[in-house]
């Protein structure tokens, strides 16, 4: 197994809070008070995006209903559209931080398709630039992240800031309304 040096990621290991008595990250991390801790970097009424903690590339967030479920059509319209809205509007604040030249989104749905957390559907959506799949991961099976999930954070939130209606407080996550 080839391995990359990630010594920023000993902050994440060595936390004290390690969900042993939460059933769903998804919904207890948008209830909590820090969302720089926890990477909720913007939300909505019905949804919040969070960094991936295990990122393919710099950007990598999740758009997350605050509805429970892993059944896409169990999701209300209300909140459909809204993960809808917040989606798109996670394109633009991916884009205009990173510069992205384009974008893989989807969703992994039921325990075959791959994902960690299948109770609790949620978006992916994967920045990506030309060029970005390099010898490193074709010929030696080895991802390299170039941004600290810190860093990313505060280019995200500072992104989705300069969105038109927003409310940004002074730490956490941007409020779309």
């Amino acid at each position: 197994m080839d391995q990359i040096f990630a010594p920023w990621r000993i902050e994440w290991v060595e936390r004290d809070d390690k969900n042993p008595d939460v059933d769903c990250v998804f919904c207890a991390f948008p209830d909590r008070d820090d969302d720089r801790e926890h990477l909720v970097v913007a939300r909505s009424d019905r949804t919040f995006v969070m960094l991936n903690n295990y990122p393919y590339n710099p950007g990598h967030v999740m758009v997350i209903p605050r509805v429970h479920t892993g059944d896409y059509a169990d999701l209300p319209e209300d909140v459909l559209v809204d993960h809808a809205r917040l989606k798109q509007r996670t394109f633009d604040a991916v884009e205009a931080a990173l510069g992205a030249d384009g974008f893989n989104a989807g969703l992994n749905l039921g325990t075959g398709a791959g994902g960690s957390i299948d109770d609790h559907l949620h978006t992916h959506v994967v920045p990506r630039w030309e060029g970005d799949t390099n010898f490193m991961p074709v010929l030696s099976d080895t991802k390299v992240l170039v941004e600290a999930l810190e860093d990313t954070y505060d280019r995200l939130r500072a992104a989705f800031a300069e969105q038109e209606g927003v409310s940004v407080p002074a730490e956490g996550a941007v409020r779309i309304e």
